[in-house]
């Protein structure tokens, strides 16, 4: 059984930092894309970053490009956003994604407030 746990959400002040990290069970972790996607209220899920399974290659979002990381433990079957820079309109429940072909799972997300 496929399962996606998202974790280290919270509520950060503007400019702080925040680390999410996704646990990955019950698939061949290192052989899918992950992603992160983020919907915030009243508004549309929209990729944030995404991490390849082949050559480690990264993408981000313009938004959120230079404050930003994604990255990868094949070892761990974890994917972590590490986000700095924090700006309110980042405020979102993250969702953890993992793509192969036809397959896609789907964590139950993880809520982000940046706020005063």
């Amino acid at each position: 059984q496929v399962h996606l746990v998202e974790s280290g959400g919270g509520l950060v002040q503007p400019g702080g930092s925040l680390r999410l990290s996704c646990a990955a069970s019950g698939f061949t972790f290192s052989s899918y894309a992950m992603s992160w996607y983020r919907q915030a209220p009243g508004k549309g899920r929209e990729l944030v970053a995404v991490s390849t399974s082949t050559s480690g290659t990264t993408n981000y979002a313009d938004i959120v490009k230079g404050r930003f990381t994604i990255s990868r433990d094949n070892a761990k079957n974890t994917v972590y956003l590490q986000m700095n820079s924090l700006k309110p309109e980042d405020t979102a429940v993250y969702y953890c994604n993992a793509a192969l072909g036809p397959f896609r799972y789907w964590g139950q997300g993880t809520l982000v407030t940046v706020s005063e």
